[in-house]
């Protein structure tokens, strides 16, 4: 999608286009003269370090954010100690926001006793809430600039500004029908990447923030998506996961609606394209012809992350999930009718107001019936202005504290039974990293999602056993990055695997 520039190019002397991207690569040439004028002042090429909180459109935004810094002429750091620091923010949970005031305070200090010139940068969901803003200019004037979720895209036009201003800037949109993708990205990984297919949310669940900070939704345009897909195969990346608040919304927003199974069959045929993954569905409309699509399909990975927040059918009203506890199941049993080898994973919520011990228990039997590989469980977290937050019944933090350890041991356990049905199989691997914990082994994710953990040398398998035949370079093992290996799955170990490699014949 985007296209290399030559900012040397671009006449500052002419008003900012108002078309975007052009816009943007306006600002970005102006910011570059600046980069100059500092480099020269500097000694060295000012750097800069992003810090991003919370989901997977967070990371995917800070890549974004990345490729305009490098753009403009930084160079990327290793620590928070840079020249322009930045915190995407996330504000799902109220210990979000805790640790990134913390962090804020830390910068602070940073600024004052080693870099004077540091800019200080808050975008992101957390500075969509006008209270937080507010107590940012109150307790924190050392911060530069403050933008939202809905203008990511506008970074160099706003430092541009702060740059002249000399103070800070806020600019947040409260809503924004613009989607901007046509601007740089420094993506994490080479061969596998995410791609926004749609933002914001109009599902309004009582307890939840996003909708507030991310807005309402809308849709990519279908052949916008498959072309940034090939160009990015085009590229190396055999991975994409897509991208959406809830995708199975995808389209309806269209003159022409387009289903989100439609999206998917389109981009099946990217080729260079090896795995499609997708994050996140919700249960209310996920639908059987996109069940149909997976089951069908060799590039969409056997993996479903399916939020189901409670397994009470009360409390699912109460959180206006627009499901009952015996349509979910249902939906379920569809779901492994048509891929009996998929894998489930979610989200619950414990302590939601008014839960009682009943509801609970109705929770712990979803989580028996279902056998999800994996949940990721929370305590309920009031936010501001949420209807949840207004409720009555709020549930004791220490009742709410010991429902989640009870049902986290038992998902636990569950997980390990479901991963110990692999272990001896093999199975194709995505090379991901190299192992920060054991040297000489790398990292890598089976297509239902878990992650397995195997030595770098060349093996083969003989009587069940796995056998080393020629150890590489233990030093090099970048070459591996990217590649589909075959490994045996020698231990379960919960929620991943240790194995071996094994040369096929």
């Amino acid at each position: 999608m985007y296209q290399e520039i030559d900012f040397d190019k671009i006449d500052l002397s002419q008003e900012p286009p108002i078309d975007e991207p052009s816009r943007q690569y306006f600002f970005m040439a102006q910011c570059r003269e600046f980069i100059r004028s500092e480099s020269a002042r500097l000694g060295r090429v000012p750097t800069y370090s992003i810090q991003t909180f919370g989901c997977q459109m967070n990371a995917k935004d800070s890549e974004k954010l990345a490729g305009i810094l490098q753009g403009i002429g930084y160079a990327a750091a290793k620590t928070e100690e840079a020249d322009f620091v930045l915190y995407n923010t996330c504000t799902v949970r109220e210990n979000a926001n805790t640790r990134v005031y913390g962090r804020i305070g830390y910068l602070g200090r940073l600024k004052r006793t080693k870099n004077p010139d540091m800019k200080i940068a808050l975008c992101g969901c957390m500075m969509q809430e006008e209270h937080v803003v507010a107590k940012i200019k109150k307790s924190y004037p050392f911060v530069d600039l403050i933008f939202g979720t809905h203008n990511i895209y506008k970074l160099a036009e706003l430092l541009y500004r702060q740059i002249r201003a000399r103070g800070m800037v806020v600019d947040i949109e409260r809503e924004s029908a613009k989607i901007v993708e046509e601007l740089p990205s420094e993506r994490k990984f080479d061969f596998k990447a995410g791609v926004n297919i749609m933002y914001g949310c109009n599902n309004f669940c009582s307890y939840c923030i996003v909708p507030y900070v991310r807005g309402r939704e809308r849709s990519r345009r279908p052949e916008d998506i498959i072309r940034e897909m090939q160009e990015m195969a085009e590229n190396g990346v055999t991975e994409v996961m897509l991208l959406g608040q809830n995708v199975n919304s995808y389209g309806k927003t269209f003159n022409t609606p387009i289903s989100f199974a439609k999206l998917l069959q389109m981009a099946e045929k990217v080729e260079g394209i090896k795995r499609i993954r997708f994050m996140t569905p919700h249960p209310k409309d996920l639908s059987d012809e996109l069940i149909e699509v997976m089951a069908k399909s060799e590039k969409i990975c056997r993996h479903v992350h399916l939020p189901v927040q409670s397994g009470s059918s009360r409390i699912l009203k109460l959180m206006n999930r627009h499901y009952t506890k015996e349509d979910y199941l249902a939906l379920v049993g569809r779901i492994r009718a048509a891929m009996p080898d998929v894998a489930l994973t979610t989200d619950i919520i414990v302590g939601f107001p008014g839960e009682t011990e009943e509801d609970f228990m109705q929770t712990m039997d979803l989580v028996e019936r279902v056998r999800y590989q994996n949940a990721y469980t929370f305590l309920y977290s009031p936010r501001a202005n949420t209807p949840a937050a207004a409720m009555e019944n709020q549930v004791p933090q220490a009742v709410a504290k010991e429902r989640y350890d009870r049902l986290i041991g038992r998902i636990r356990d569950i997980s390990q039974e479901i991963a110990q049905q692999d272990a001896g199989k093999t199975m194709e691997v995505l090379v991901e990293e190299v192992n920060a914990q054991r040297e000489g082994f790398m990292t890598g994710r089976l297509g239902n999602n878990l992650l397995v953990h195997f030595p770098a040398g060349e093996f083969f398998v003989e009587n069940g056993q796995a056998w080393e035949k020629n150890l590489k370079d233990k030093k090099d093992l970048q070459h591996l990055l990217g590649k589909y290996i075959k490994v045996q799955l020698t231990e379960c170990m919960g929620f991943y695997y240790i194995g071996v490699p094994v040369n096929e014949p």
